[in-house]
C-alpha cells in the first residue's frame, strides 16, 4: 500500500507510516473510520433527495466532445437546477459531460450562486475517466483529467467526484489494469482530499459485484476515496444483496429504475432499496439518475414524488 496521505503531509514525519497504521494510532480519532473499512456514521439515516443531470442526456446541447442540436425542450445546466429546484430535489447533481466546452471560474461560481439561491446544494459531479492503463502520456493526461475537475468541484462547492476504473486495452490481465487504477487513484485522492473532496468509485465495468467493489476500495485505501454506489450496475443474481453488502461503504447513491439480472431488464423496488441504506446508517444523498426509455420530462416529475415519499 502506499504511504501516509496528505492528511498527514503537514506533519512531515508521518511518511514512513502505512495508511492504515497512521489511522489507527488516533491521528485523526473522532471524526475518521478506518481506512478501506465501512463508514461508522453516528445517530440516524438520513437521505436526502438528488437528481442527475445524466437522467436528462438527450437534452443537453454541450456532450463530452461536441455540440448537438436540441430542437424542442433544451436543457442547460441552470436550468437543470431550476428543474431539481421546482421538483423538491434538496441537491442536484450536475454531471461534467454537459458543461460548457469553455469552463472558466466564472461559469462555475454562476452555477454554484444558482444554485444557492434556488435552495439546492450542488451534491457532486461526475467524470468519464480511464485509469487503467500503464505509464505514459495518455496515463498523465487523465491524472491531469481528473485533478481540473477536482479543481471544478472546489468552485463548485460539490464534496464528491464519481470516478471509474475504466476499462483495460486489448490483451492486458484485469488484475494488472486494476493496480494501474489503484496507482492513479491514489494520487487522484491525495489531491482531492486537500480540496475535501471525496471520490466515488462506481460499481463500473469489471467492478460489478459487491465483492470486487469492496476489494477495490481496501486496495486504494484512503481516506478520501470511497463508494459511488449504483443499484443498475451490479451484474449479479442479486442486485439487492450486493447494493446492501456495499452500502456502509457509500459516500453517494445513485437510484436507477431498472435492473440487470442477467440479460433481463427488471423494474427496481425503491423502496427496498432506500430500506437497505437505512439498515446501512447511510446518510447523504440519493441520486435519481434516469436511464430508461420513457421521456425524463415525463418520467421524472413523479419518481421524484415517489421517492420524496420514500426517503421522507
Amino acid at each position: 500500500m502506499a504511504s501516509a496521505t496528505a492528511v498527514a503531509a503537514n506533519t512531515g514525519t508521518m511518511n514512513s507510516l502505512h495508511r492504515r497504521q497512521f489511522l489507527t494510532t488516533g491521528a485523526l480519532a473522532g471524526g475518521a473510520t478506518v481506512l478501506g473499512a465501512p463508514f461508522q456514521r453516528a445517530g440516524k439515516p438520513k437521505l436526502r433527495l438528488s437528481l442527475a443531470a445524466y437522467s436528462f442526456r438527450s437534452f443537453f446541447k454541450y456532450q463530452k466532445t461536441s455540440v448537438r442540436k436540441v430542437a424542442e425542450r433544451p436543457m442547460d445546466l441552470f436550468k437543470f437546477i431550476d428543474f431539481c429546484a421546482d421538483h423538491g430535489c434538496e441537491g442536484t447533481e450536475l454531471t461534467s459531460y454537459f458543461f460548457r466546452h469553455e469552463i472558466t471560474p466564472k461559469y462555475l461560481t454562476d452555477l454554484r450562486k444558482h444554485a444557492f439561491l434556488r435552495g439546492v446544494d450542488i451534491s457532486g459531479t461526475a467524470v468519464g475517466n480511464n485509469f487503467s492503463l500503464p505509464k505514459g502520456a495518455q496515463r498523465d493526461a487523465q491524472i491531469a483529467y481528473v485533478k481540473k475537475w477536482t479543481d471544478h468541484a472546489a468552485l463548485l462547492g460539490a464534496p464528491h467526484i464519481r470516478v471509474f476504473a475504466g476499462r483495460e486495452a486489448k490483451g492486458v490481465d484485469r488484475k494488472q489494469a486494476d493496480q494501474w487504477a489503484i496507482d492513479c487513484l491514489r494520487e487522484c485522492c491525495d489531491y482531492a482530499g486537500k480540496r475535501g473532496i471525496f471520490l466515488g468509485i462506481e460499481n463500473h465495468d469489471s467492478i460489478g459485484s459487491a465483492k470486487t467493489l469492496i476489494e477495490f476500495v481496501e486496495a486504494v485505501d484512503h481516506p478520501w476515496f470511497a463508494v459511488n454506489l449504483d443499484s443498475g450496475n451490479f451484474r449479479t443474481a442479486d442486485p439487492y444483496a450486493d447494493f446492501a453488502a456495499a452500502a456502509s461503504y457509500a459516500v453517494n447513491v445513485q437510484l436507477k429504475v431498472e435492473l440487470r439480472i442477467g440479460n433481463e431488464k427488471k423494474e427496481a423496488d425503491l423502496k427496498r432499496f432506500a430500506d437497505l441504506l437505512r439498515k446501512a446508517n447511510y446518510q447523504g444523498y440519493v441520486v435519481l439518475e434516469y436511464e430508461a426509455a420513457t421521456d425524463p420530462y415525463k418520467a421524472v416529475p413523479p419518481l421524484l414524488k415517489e421517492l420524496q415519499s420514500i426517503l421522507a
